[in-house]
């Protein structure tokens, strides 16, 4: 069974296409966004042992003669600049045409880096996401957000571009560490906590089926995430809206993998997990949210194995200045303001930017204890 979530965005709009087993039509679809014409496959060195072969076989049996992959380093540091200008200069080296596509194989980082070289190659080529992470199939595959990080902060260096097609193989995920298949199940809570109560309801009942394994429960979260985000992508598709509300947690969250090197210290979706407490914490610290409802995202997000605090990660010292400078450097920065998401109840979430640093600061140091 094949869920189809459109992303309305007028001549740029494309389907996200959930299910499990679409690697073996992937080919066939992908034929139809490129007329045919051989893709430049981008994935990475761990994924590429396990899903390159069924995507190379299925892009054969489209009568596409699957050319040289482009094989990244696995990894978080892979999304720097020098990475980018060996990518660009592999794909240059194809002696590409404006009508090339590549089709991004794996998880966020081939995702965003390959996403930012099509948006930039010949000034826009054509791409398609395949991803093969959870966080990546319910976030960032969706919605055209492409960049890499620098060592000011994540993502400050990037472009909107769309995709032309995301084809997401939830059989994919059976592949997965339970380290990442819980990073990403940190996006998939977040859509419930934004503007979902109903659904963050039933992850509290379903929760660890989708992490353990459980097919539909899977492609039922799979397919409302996306879902979600496809609606506020339609509505807002360069964020000076309610797209901002996918944020949440992200600007505590970021702070934390930056102070940590982007390093596999900290997953990006285990530092949104610990993003979105302090940020509901916050929000009861200021008399904004029942402190009931903070209390059951924590309790959720701590119950699937995620965690939930600064001090849930052991052997790093924090610093309470460094991480206040992290944020500071955020790209939701407006007039020297940062820009918080935070919640009037599960569900409700909005963004604020005149918040007490006193307030802030006070919480980093109540979360760094634990």
């Amino acid at each position: 069974m094949t869920d189809t979530v459109r992303v309305a965005l007028g001549p740029r709009s494309y389907d996200i296409l959930v299910g499990d087993g679409l690697l073996a039509e992937a080919g066939a679809r992908i034929a139809a966004v490129t007329g045919g014409r051989a893709p430049i496959v981008v994935t990475d060195s761990e994924v590429a042992p396990r899903h390159l072969p069924a995507l190379t076989a299925s892009l054969e049996r489209a009568g596409i003669a699957a050319g040289e992959p482009i094989i990244l380093p696995a990894g978080e540091k892979t999304k720097d600049f020098a990475h980018l200008a060996d990518l660009m200069d592999a794909i240059l080296g194809r002696g590409i045409e404006r009508s090339a596509t590549l089709v991004a194989l794996g998880g966020g980082v081939v995702g965003d880096i390959t996403g930012f070289a099509a948006s930039i190659a010949l000034r826009g080529i054509d791409f398609v996401q395949i991803p093969t992470t959870l966080l990546a199939q319910v976030d960032s595959s969706v919605g055209g957000k492409t960049g890499i990080n620098t060592r000011q902060g994540k993502n400050l260096v990037g472009s909107f571009h769309q995709p032309k097609l995301v084809i997401a193989d939830t059989a994919t995920l059976n592949t997965l560490p339970q380290r990442h298949v819980l990073a990403g199940y940190a996006e998939v809570a977040k859509y419930g906590l934004i503007r979902l109560p109903a659904f963050f309801a039933w992850l509290e009942e379903n929760g660890a089926k989708v992490v353990d394994g459980d097919s539909a429960a899977r492609r039922h979260a799979v397919t409302v995430s996306c879902q979600a985000k496809a609606d506020i992508v339609g509505a807002d598709e360069r964020e000076s809206g309610d797209r901002a509300l996918l944020n949440l947690g992200h600007t505590f969250g970021h702070a934390l993998e930056a102070a940590t090197g982007f390093s596999d210290t900290l997953l990006h979706g285990e530092a949104v997990s610990i993003g979105m407490v302090m940020a509901f914490d916050l929000s009861v610290r200021l008399g904004l949210c029942p402190a009931t409802d903070a209390a059951r995202a924590r309790a959720h997000l701590h119950a699937v194995g995620l965690p939930v605090s600064p001090a849930d990660i052991p052997g790093v010292a924090w610093d309470v200045d460094e991480l206040i400078g992290h944020m500071a450097k955020d790209k939701k920065v407006k007039d020297g303001r940062i820009t918080f998401v935070l919640a009037r109840a599960l569900g409700d979430a909005f963004t604020l930017r005149n918040v007490d640093g006193d307030q802030v600061r006070a919480l980093l140091v109540d979360s760094l204890k634990g």
